[in-house]
C-alpha cells in the first residue's frame, strides 16, 4: 500500500531522528519529496509504502508526539 502524507514537526523534535525511528521500528518505506525545516518547526512531504497495518501503527507512533498528520491521497 502505498499513501502519500504531509507531516508538521514540532520544533521540540527537531533534534530527534524521526525518519530513522519510521525505518528501523515498523516495516515502511519512506521517500521525502519535500521538506523544510527550521529552529520553531518543520514540515516533511512523505510517500509512504508498506503495509496497512504497519503504516496505522507508524502514524499513531507520529501523533503520540505530536506531529500532525495529513493524508494526501
Amino acid at each position: 500500500m502505498r499513501k502519500m502524507v504531509e507531516l508538521t514537526i514540532p520544533g521540540d523534535h527537531k533534534d530527534e531522528p524521526i525518519v530513522y525511528q519510521m525505518i528501523t521500528r515498523f516495516k515502511v518505506i519512506p521517500t521525502i519529496i519535500e521538506a523544510s525545516f527550521s529552529s520553531k518547526t518543520g514540515w516533511a512531504y512523505f510517500k509512504l509504502e508498506g503495509e496497512e497495518d504497519e503504516l496505522n501503527r507508524l502514524f499513531d507512533f507520529l501523533k503520540s508526539k505530536n506531529i500532525i498528520v495529513d493524508h494526501r491521497d
